[in-house]
């Protein structure tokens, strides 16, 4: 199974993340398929870049987004 997931970057106690296409079975900060965009929750609001075209792609292709994932694509407009 793929997942949309976030990659954890970024110092300690700073983090950002990045939005990540992986296998559901690889670690959090493990191996990936592609890297679809960036999310920032240090910023006052939250700041994020999603890819549109790829992130439709594997939305269509079965990939699950986790529910923080979810919710930015939800603010970002991409729905299935």
């Amino acid at each position: 199974m793929v997942k949309i997931r976030l990659k954890r970057v970024g110092k300690t106690k700073a983090p950002s993340y990045r939005i990540i296409v992986a296998d559901a079975n690889s670690p959090r900060n493990g191996r990936f398929i592609e890297e679809i965009g960036t999310y920032d929750p240090n910023t006052d609001p939250s700041t994020f870049k999603v890819n549109e075209e790829a992130a439709r792609r594997w939305l269509s292709n079965g990939a699950q987004p986790t529910a923080v994932v979810g919710k930015i694509f939800k603010a970002a407009g991409i729905e299935k």
